[in-house]
């Protein structure tokens, strides 16, 4: 008896989904390639459970035949070769033919598609690899393909996914990576409703996708590079020394469109950064390699993820060379007219970085670590030390270039500013520890506390703003925890107030003590304030019941964080106004920064005001040279 055996196509589809379809992220990475195959203009991607629960991948492309929508289920059918030179000068993203049917494997998968002008769609519908069901179907543009219940006939595999925000991330990444490659082509991410990814399509500059995938305030540091040489062609954008990460994550190469994750390219970009950066810090660089497709082997890696090229030697030296140009002449230190006032731009750059590395070598020695910079958060999605001043405001984030005057982007006459260019946005918080870090130094105009920061920075804090968020913050922690009652407050007096603010707060009385402010009719207009939450002691009492009969909402409306948010925003500004009266005493501060390391600055404020100002050092070199 034979003790060799064919396997089942089954088997076999099984055994390619455990080398294609990693995670998630690999089924977002094969689909989405598919729909730039297919000539897709717009990308939408659907996620639930991070994306174990479901994937669905939407796009406007040529769409496909009943034929082509079974044939694809077949493992290496596809549309991407037909002889073996084909191989050797491939063009498209996919061409094995073995995403489809190993993702159909191990999934719930779906697949709806019509090919233009068609009358009638087609719907295809397999389980875990089971036999294909084929059904008419509505006409549509483009594919649509849904992958449920991922890993759900396998179970060791599904055993060994991560987490979901984990996965999600994967996910993400997925999606940004393909954007990057293709500006051309809109692309839209989102997780059980909520948006994670958007970005139209962005053809006529390519920074405006590369800052929608690394955030706004990139936008002003990115610079263009261009190497062209027999055979090779390097193109894309690093951004300035003074955007940096604390990891490789930013750093993006592409070959032929295709993203590669290449230790010999990471290792020439980061080697021609060397002497431009502080130790622990990774460039910013989105690069596109183009090379003839016979000078390059894809087919070396399962997902696609590395390449081999004919003359690596060569594509690296043209590399080196597009970014050292861009380096050595350091244009993020001024216009051209100013580089010829200044001829030794490049040794200002050394030496700033020379004062920060100083700075940051002294300040372990004093207090045995090194200051937090504001790249250090998990993810590090903003810049260590960018170019302009950054803030933190209540609003939900950090914002640049929102003062008027020097601090702002010059705008030319007749051009429209770019983006990220105005008053980028970026939501996201400052990393932990950032506020117990920084060193009180002093007080600017009996208001403003000034205070150095990472490497040297100047920060100056508005105490208004930054007691308003953490208050906001306390109140609705102190909110969401239903089992926690209020503290009592010694507070208590009696108001006179309107007719209307009188009938809304006796209306919205449940709504109060939910907040921990206790009110009673005391006859006429008159109320009795009996407690307010701490923080509220000392408040005009009149102009804070005024702002709360406006904010409390209709009787009808559940009593949940949504539905007080307003109310709680009054309530915190209040109790900002009456601490921030008078200046703070040096423990009051230090306690103020400890309460900001601990606050969500995602909540809205109700004032846009400014938390922090910060102004990097090489900021400060370069104006006052």
């Amino acid at each position: 008896m034979s003790r060799i055996a064919r396997l089942s196509d089954v088997l076999i589809n099984k055994i390619a989904a455990g080398e294609v379809v990693e995670r998630p992220a690999s089924v977002v990475k094969e689909l989405c390639e598919n729909s730039l195959d297919a000539g897709a203009r717009t990308v939408r991607v659907e996620l639930e459970a991070g994306g174990v629960g479901r994937i669905t991948i939407s796009d406007d492309g040529h769409g496909m035949s009943r034929v082509d929508a079974t044939l694809c289920l077949e493992r290496h059918a596809t549309s991407k070769l037909r002889e073996l030179d084909d191989l050797f000068h491939i063009d498209s993203m996919g061409f094995r033919g073995e995403a489809i049917p190993a993702i159909a494997s191990v999934s719930r998968f779906t697949l709806h598609t019509a090919e233009p002008d068609a009358h009638e769609g087609t719907q295809v519908t397999v389980e875990g690899g089971g036999p294909p069901t084929v059904e008419d179907a509505p006409p549509r543009v483009g594919t649509v393909i849904t992958v449920q219940d991922l890993f759900f006939n396998v179970p060791a595999r599904r055993k060994f996914m991560r987490q979901g925000a984990t996965e999600l991330k994967h996910c993400e990444e997925a999606v940004v990576r393909l954007a990057l490659a293709h500006p051309e082509v809109g692309f839209f991410a989102s997780h059980e409703g909520n948006e994670l990814f958007s970005s139209p399509a962005s053809g006529h500059d390519p920074r405006e996708r590369i800052a929608a995938a690394l955030g706004p305030a990139s936008f002003p540091h990115l610079f263009p590079v261009e190497e062209r040489r027999l055979g090779v062609v390097v193109t894309g954008y690093l951004a300035s020394p003074e955007y940096t990460l604390p990891n490789a994550r930013g750093l993006y190469t592409f070959v032929n469109r295709r993203y590669i994750r290449d230790r010999g390219l990471i290792s020439t970009v980061q080697r021609a950064f060397q002497d431009f950066l502080p130790a622990g810090r990774q460039p910013v660089v989105v690069l596109h390699i183009d090379v003839e497709p016979a000078a390059v082997d894809v087919n070396v890696h399962p997902q696609k993820m590395e390449v081999r090229f004919a003359d690596a030697r060569g594509v690296q030296d043209a590399i080196s060379a597009a970014l050292s140009r861009v380096l050595r002449a350091a244009p993020w230190l001024g216009s051209p007219e100013e580089q010829a006032a200044n001829p030794q731009p490049r040794d200002a750059a050394h030496y700033a970085h020379a004062v920060e590395r100083f700075l940051t070598r002294a300040q372990e020695a004093t207090w045995g670590a090194p200051l937090p910079t504001a790249m250090d958060a998990p993810g590090g999605s903003t810049p260590a030390r960018p170019l302009t001043p950054s803030y933190f405001t209540p609003n939900g984030g950090a914002q640049g270039g929102a003062f008027p005057g020097p601090f702002q982007a010059p705008q030319v006459p007749g051009r429209t500013l770019g983006f990220g260019e105005a008053q980028p946005q970026l939501n996201e918080a400052p990393p932990p520890g950032y506020f117990a870090a920084l060193r009180p130094m002093g007080m600017l105009g009996s208001r403003f506390h000034v205070c150095e920061g990472p490497g040297g920075t100047l920060v100056v804090l508005d105490p208004h703003a930054a007691l308003e968020r953490a208050r906001l913050t306390a109140y609705l922690r102190r909110l969401e925890d239903d089992t926690k009652a209020p503290p009592p407050s010694l507070f208590g007096t009696t108001v006179d107030l309107s007719l209307a603010a009188v009938k809304a707060l006796v209306d919205g009385r449940e709504a109060l003590l939910k907040l921990g402010v206790d009110v009673e009719p005391f006859g006429g207009t008159a109320l009795a304030l009996k407690s307010v939450p701490a923080g509220l002691e000392g408040v005009d009492p009149r102009a804070l019941l005024e702002a709360l009969s406006r904010a409390l909402p209709p009787r009808s409306a559940p009593l949940d964080v949504t539905s007080l948010a307003e109310a709680v925003r009054v309530m915190a500004c209040h109790a900002a106004r009456r601490a921030s009266s008078s200046p703070l005493t040096d423990a009051q501060l230090r306690a103020l920064l400890g309460e900001l390391d601990r606050a969500d600055f995602t909540p809205p404020c109700t004032h846009g005001t400014v938390v922090v100002l910060e102004m990097p050092l090489l900021e400060l070199e370069r104006r006052a040279r």
